[in-house]
């Protein structure tokens, strides 16, 4: 795939799974949110709550879930910290950080609470 095919497979990637969490009854907080740190793919409310997700892409899930480094983890919680500063709770703010991972197919497998601090 060259770059800008996917760099746009990816946003394809992004829409329809922010599509499913909104038909889940989220709202989205913001989408491509890009602190001092890095970027979040998509942040999203559940009533008081922030799920952050981060979606990966590839040919399959395994593909897709094997791109995420621990640095990128890191670099995720960083983001996520700025962006829960912002938040009138700040850093109480309950969150959680799901992976979204999407095959060649756009199947959407969501692993939940998928990334723990270490």
């Amino acid at each position: 795939m060259t770059g800008k095919v996917s760099y746009h497979a990816g946003l394809a990637a992004e829409d329809a799974v922010c599509a499913l969490y909104e038909r889940a009854g989220l709202t989205v907080a913001a989408r491509r949110w890009r602190g001092m740190r890095g970027e979040i793919d998509l942040a999203l409310r559940d009533g008081p709550s922030l799920i952050f997700v981060e979606v990966k892409k590839s040919r399959d899930f395994a593909r897709a879930a094997a791109s995420l480094g621990s640095a990128q983890v890191r670099r995720l919680y960083d983001t996520a910290a700025e962006f829960m500063a912002t938040e009138p709770g700040g850093l109480n703010t309950d969150a959680r950080f799901d992976v979204a991972l999407v095959n060649a197919a756009g199947e959407i497998s969501i692993l939940e609470n998928a990334l723990c601090a270490a």
